[in-house]
């Protein structure tokens, strides 16, 4: 994986290409209240494996969304909280959510 390259000409690639697939948003909204350990961050999101959920936020770490805290402790601590470059993402996830919420009632009352 490579550290995203921004392109000023189009914004809403860039959006994409820093927030987009599967589970980057899921995971900003994860930390949206807390800082949190690897293993709480699994729990509150059962369907991503350990290796995409260490994949992505390596991606979001790289991209200066999410800050990786390394306490240097016996064992390892490690927690991730977001930057305040990710912190700017969460109306985009309150957005969305409103949106899916739209869709679904306009598609019952089809």
């Amino acid at each position: 994986m490579e550290k995203v390259e921004l392109s000023p000409r189009c914004p809403i690639r860039t959006t994409l290409e820093l927030l987009g697939g599967k589970w980057r948003l899921v995971i900003i909204s994860s930390l949206a209240d807390q800082q949190l350990r690897l293993s709480a961050l699994k729990r509150k999101i059962p369907d991503i494996s350990e290796k995409m959920l260490i994949q992505e936020l390596k991606i979001l770490t790289e991209n200066y969304l999410v800050e990786r805290i390394n306490f240097g402790e016996v064992p390892p601590r490690v927690e991730y909280r977001l930057t305040e470059a990710g912190k700017k993402a969460l109306p985009l996830v309150g957005s969305m959510a409103e949106f899916a919420s739209n869709y679904e009632q306009d598609i019952r009352s089809l």
